[in-house]
């Protein structure tokens, strides 16, 4: 999330203490209105009960279905942050929910209609809840092509930027820029390990991801090539049939009528049981 301003970290130290929740659970639905552009929020933190979602219009689902309170309370504060947010212009990175200030009040436009909504207790008027960014930081160090980002951070000389409708998450780790696919994920804090360039993980609606279970999208504005297929090996021959056996030599056949013969004249065999055997071998050759 980009850096508060003083007043925007008063106007939350001020919403917390009203809701009951904590500074760093209010700043996480603080993101998630956010990232639902002032009409929804996914949401995911221990205080609200783990995952849920708050649309305005009055519903809200939370985890505990049957907590009454939970419920109630969660979208006391989700109506207060989406009255907060409309009341900074130019916050939202879609053009569908603008606000303007008109006689002290804030005046809220969308599809389907406006509705007027007064200033959340405690907020001062025009103040701006973020540090706007300093003159001459404008250079998009997260390369070309992609919007305004949702939120902006930086940690232990790590620095990210969200672009919620994008689906991008930029990390700038030591001077080189990885950009990532965020699939359906709606990031709402960062976190890291306490090391310099140690891992940055990141919570959504699924609960705390690693950044590096992302799909790399591009490196130092170079598209990250598709992984090339392995080649498909050729097929193997099938082995060739082994030639037939040749067919038994002339002499051979030969001789073996001459054998024949000769138990034909020791009356071994008859006249006609010779002349079988001898028209057999001869058709052999």
């Amino acid at each position: 999330m980009q850096q508060l301003s003083p007043a925007g970290r008063q106007m939350i130290d001020d919403i917390a203490k009203r809701s009951g929740f904590s500074t760093a659970a209010v700043l996480s639905m603080l993101q998630s209105v956010i990232n639902g552009n002032g009409r929804m929020a996914q949401f995911n933190h221990p205080e609200f009960g783990g995952s849920g979602q708050w649309m305005s219009g009055g519903m809200t689902m939370v985890s505990d279905m049957f907590n009454d309170s939970l419920k109630a309370g969660i979208g006391k504060l989700c109506a207060e942050l989406a009255q907060l947010v409309a009341a900074q212009p130019d916050l939202l990175a879609t053009g569908s929910f603008q606000s303007q200030s008109q006689g002290g009040q804030q005046q809220r436009s969308h599809a389907g209609g406006q509705d007027k909504a007064p200033a959340p207790p405690g907020a001062t008027s025009g103040a701006s809840l973020f540090v706007a960014p300093a003159a001459g930081s404008a250079a998009d160090w997260w390369g070309a092509g992609l919007p305004r980002p949702n939120s902006t951070g930086a940690q232990n000389g790590v620095r990210y930027a969200y672009f919620a409708q994008a689906r991008r998450l930029a990390i700038d780790l030591n001077g080189k820029v990885t950009v990532y696919d965020t699939l359906d994920h709606q990031i709402s804090g960062f976190s890291q390990q306490q090391s310099h360039g140690g891992s940055l993980s990141f919570n959504s609606q699924h609960g705390l991801v690693d950044v590096a279970r992302l799909p790399v999208v591009s490196g130092d504005g170079v598209a990250q090539a598709a992984p090339t297929p392995a080649p498909t090996p050729a097929p193997t021959p099938a082995p060739a049939p082994a030639p037939a056996s040749a067919p038994a030599a002339g002499p051979d056949i030969f001789a073996m009528i001459e054998k024949l013969a000769e138990l034909r004249s020791r009356n071994i065999l008859t006249e006609a049981e010779f002349d079988a055997k001898k028209a057999e071998l001869l058709a052999r050759l």
